[in-house]
């Protein structure tokens, strides 16, 4: 009986065991259960999602593969293109239309035949000064000029820009902004592509850089070797302006560094404002009425003459010089040597006031000159007049032919060069004096040094400051295919990119809103972890 009861209460005590046991277990799948609803409303909704997930990548792989196709074409195609540079001259104001084309993301030039076609027009802007708001009428014919060329469906597009250069420089500031708000007046006016920015005076240094971008683009230079490069020395009307290669340590107000595709160029450039060959001649006239003029020489008789060593004898002066204080007559000498010396001093007037090391004209720092150099502008003009070769002897076949020159009888001139102006022609003997003060006695160019070369093209390209400028602007920064195609559509593009970024977030948004947040518990009971889904909106 015992036993029996024993057993009896074991097979009880088993049985309440088991009976907890088959409760556990049927409890155990409700707490394993990740998703409280049954796989047929999961499966569905899951499936769904991913759809649209997949959807919303492959739209967006789609609109940019059709983005990259299209940058892709109008970056390797081939886009005919205009523009517009106007120089504000100091004798006279002068347009460059330009017709080229951007092939792959380049620029591509022609500056020979009717890639640029030029048109220049008298006075300068400079000579507005008593006038300012006039001087924007000026630009209408040049305005004109460029219409005729560009076809009227680009006018739109084709940038116009007005760079004044020593002829507003000399001017001062109130004066300047009159005249370039007349300008831009007419500008806005156009038709063409203009910002208020576009006109402006450029500085000295600035013409001198493009003067010498040109240069070595039409050499064949330019984004190679700097030891390669050519320096520029131009001579203008108002202003001279030195640009070239230096290896030498320059104050930094000298030092100008331009990068064009991978090379990097250390150049020195500087303008020499009143240096200019006609306003140093107005000056040198001026100064013969000063009794403490250092460049003529001065005979007091009972009318007081001034003797004039820059101009043939023989010609008759219409007036006399501004600085004098009394009524006097020029008395032409016609002397070469003296007419040097003459515009030596005016090329050293301010020596004195030199903190630099090396101050060859006036009071202005200049390196020594390294490699060889192009002397353009009126140093051509000079040299075209009396026939010399544009290589070679330079400089003192300079002053051979301008000395015969100055000295000659001016009847004897006024006959040979009957087709000339005769102020024109009587300026010549200073042009020849200057030009040998400027290179032999102040940069110290020896008189047969052949690294002078005398030029107002190379290659049938002109050398204009006005087209190293625009080479800059259309070289200095070569777009990516995607800057191609924002500029050439930007409107599309942007469209394309906000409808990529919101199915992306869309997708992305989606992809984290079906993934389930569980957290992780250890079971003591069980002996292992249970995952268990957490409601994201608790």
């Amino acid at each position: 009986m015992r036993r029996s009861n024993v057993r009896s209460a074991n097979r009880k005590r088993n049985g309440n065991m088991d009976a907890m046991k088959l409760q556990f277990r049927q409890s155990t799948p409700h707490r394993l259960n990740l998703f409280p609803r049954n796989s047929k409303q999961t499966f569905p909704t899951s499936s769904r999602l991913n759809i649209v997930i997949y959807a919303s990548v492959a739209i967006s792989a789609a609109l940019f593969c059709y983005v990259f196709y299209k940058a892709m074409g109008d970056w390797s195609s081939e886009k005919r293109k205009f523009g517009i540079v106007i120089d504000g001259g100091s004798t006279g104001t002068r347009v460059h239309v330009f017709d080229y084309v951007v092939k792959a993301g380049v620029s591509e030039f022609n500056f020979r035949d009717k890639g640029l076609v030029s048109m220049r027009v008298n006075p300068g802007l400079s000579s507005y000064a008593d006038d300012p708001d006039k001087a924007g009428r000026s630009l209408e014919r040049l305005i004109e000029f460029g219409k005729k060329i560009v076809p009227e469906e680009l006018w739109g597009e084709t940038e116009v820009r007005l760079m004044a250069t020593a002829g507003l420089r000399m001017l001062n500031l109130s004066v300047q902004d009159r005249i370039l708000d007349s300008c831009r007046r007419i500008l806005r006016s156009s038709t063409f592509k203009f910002q208020d920015s576009w006109a402006s005076v450029i500085t000295g240094t600035d013409e001198g850089i493009y003067a010498w971008v040109v240069a070595n683009y039409a050499l064949g230079v330019l984004g190679g070797d700097p030891s390669n490069t050519t320096g520029i020395i131009e001579l203008g009307g108002a202003s001279a302006q030195v640009t070239f290669v230096s290896s030498e340590p320059m104050p930094p107000e000298f030092s100008h560094v331009v990068k064009v595709g991978n090379a990097s160029y250390n150049l020195y450039s500087h303008s020499l404002l009143h240096y200019g060959q006609n306003v140093a001649f107005d000056i040198l006239q001026e100064s013969l009425g000063s009794t403490h003029s250092q460049s003529v020489t001065r005979t007091t008789t009972q009318t007081e003459r001034v003797n004039d060593p820059c101009t043939p004898k023989g010609y008759v002066h219409l007036k006399a010089p501004s600085g004098s204080s009394t009524q006097n007559s020029i008395h032409p000498a016609g002397n070469f040597s003296e007419c040097r010396s003459a515009a030596l001093t005016l090329l050293q007037k301010g020596k004195e006031e030199c903190v630099y090391q090396h101050c060859h004209i006036g009071s202005t720092f200049t390196p020594k000159l390294e490699g060889s150099f192009l002397a353009t502008e009126n140093f051509f003009h000079t040299s075209k007049f009396f026939g010399l070769n544009s290589k070679g002897r330079y400089i003192s076949d300079m002053m051979r032919a301008g000395k015969k020159f100055c000295e000659d009888d001016w009847l004897n001139l006024r006959s040979m060069y009957h087709t000339l102006d005769e102020e024109d022609l009587m300026r010549y003997c200073f042009s020849s004096a200057y030009i040998v003060a400027f290179l032999h006695d102040s940069l110290g160019i020896a008189m047969d040094d052949e690294r002078i070369t005398i030029a107002n093209q190379v290659r049938d390209i002109p050398l204009d400051w006005a087209l190293g400028a625009f080479i800059l602007q259309n070289t200095q920064d070569h777009p990516s295919w995607i800057n191609i195609y924002v500029m050439s559509d930007s409107s599309r593009l942007i469209a394309f990119l906000i409808i990529f970024v919101l199915l992306m977030a869309g997708a992305w948004s989606l992809s984290k809103w079906r993934k389930p947040q569980v957290k992780t518990i250890y079971d003591l009971e069980k002996g292992k972890y249970i995952i268990s889904r957490v409601n994201r909106y608790s």
